[in-house]
């Protein structure tokens, strides 16, 4: 079966965020059957905030100096800061998954293809057991539940969902490092580095297009489908 692949790009945190936003609305109008997996990064480095959450938290004068943009997600979730990572995006059908109908259960479903794609690369990365999550946190990687992928009990991905007309958008970060004082002065808070690990510190030879490589061949193995490369400009809009 074939699916859609966008292939890595950079680009702002207001094209990234409009563009996903683009494709899952083509999906809707087109009525598409397939899934549509995109990879992307971030440039200048980007806070987002999820769909419903309060800014109060943020410097902004700060990320004002230092050309770090806001921008706010379809998606859920808790800001997090968008810098040196890899960004998926997965759009598809509710029907097309076997969870589709239950959100966490598709939320696992989705990670789980990234899980194979990281295992491919050699870091097992899996579904921490009874793990809820804190409120404590403004962080979004200092915040962890059962859904979300880790490795040796620290979160490696952290990803959020938004739904319509039956569809599903999912998206998600994996950081290969980070900078704990930016993350300080930018939230308020600091990063908690015993929750959180990188792929700087796990696989510190995993270059970027070999992780576009291996989680390309997760989603492919995982959902049993060709992921064809096709051009952005089938989704953005006119």
């Amino acid at each position: 079966m074939a699916a859609y692949f966008i292939p890595y790009s950079v680009n702002t945190g207001k094209y990234n965020m409009d563009f996903d936003e683009c494709i899952l609305n083509t999906a809707i109008e087109k009525t598409f059957d397939e899934p549509v997996l995109r990879f992307y990064g971030w440039s200048p480095a980007c806070v987002s905030l999820g769909r419903n959450q309060r800014d109060s938290h943020i410097n902004k004068d700060f990320c004002k100096y230092h050309k770090i943009d806001i921008v706010r997600r379809l998606t859920g979730g808790r800001a997090l800061l968008h810098d040196n990572e890899l960004t998926y995006s997965f759009v598809c059908p509710i029907k097309y998954l076997k969870y589709g109908e239950s959100v966490i259960n598709s939320y696992k479903e989705i990670s789980g293809a990234l899980a194979l794609g990281l295992k491919t690369a050699g870091i097992n990365a899996d579904f921490p057991k009874d793990k809820k999550a804190s409120a404590s946190f403004e962080y979004c990687m200092s915040l962890s539940t059962g859904a979300d992928l880790s490795y040796n009990g620290r979160k490696i991905a952290g990803s959020a969902q938004f739904r319509k007309q039956g569809y599903i958008l999912q998206h998600g970060s994996i950081m290969f490092s980070y900078n704990p004082d930016l993350i300080k002065n930018i939230f308020g808070e600091e990063p908690q580095a015993d929750k959180i690990t990188t792929l700087n510190e796990i696989a510190p030879n995993l270059g970027l297009e070999q992780l576009c490589k291996f989680l390309k061949s997760g989603f492919e193995e995982y959902f049993n489908a060709d992921f064809l490369p096709c051009s952005s400009a089938a989704f953005e809009k006119p």
